[in-house]
């Protein structure tokens, strides 16, 4: 192999390592927005089981929904209702 065949070589590998390291973190970043949404969602279901005002503002995400996917995750939920004892 000659050098100059070995250094493009070099360069395709150091290539490929340089994709794999930002599908990576591409990936790692995808899952930490996902974890968030996860957590904000989970936050805003508690919170409008204590406080009507956070069921309001579920009733007017849910009108933002546009995809028929979407609309199918939530047939049959209700959100929490506020203990008023």
């Amino acid at each position: 192999m000659t050098p100059i065949e070995k250094a493009k070589q070099q360069v395709e590998q150091a290539k490929a390592r340089y994709q794999a390291l930002l599908a990576r973190q591409n990936a790692e970043e995808r899952k930490l927005d996902t974890r968030r949404k996860v957590i904000l969602g989970g936050l805003l279901i508690d919170a409008a089981g204590k406080d009507e005002r956070f069921g309001r503002v579920i009733d007017e995400l849910m009108k933002r929904i546009t995809r028929d996917h979407d609309h199918k995750a939530f047939e049959g939920w209700q959100k929490p209702e506020p203990d008023r004892s």
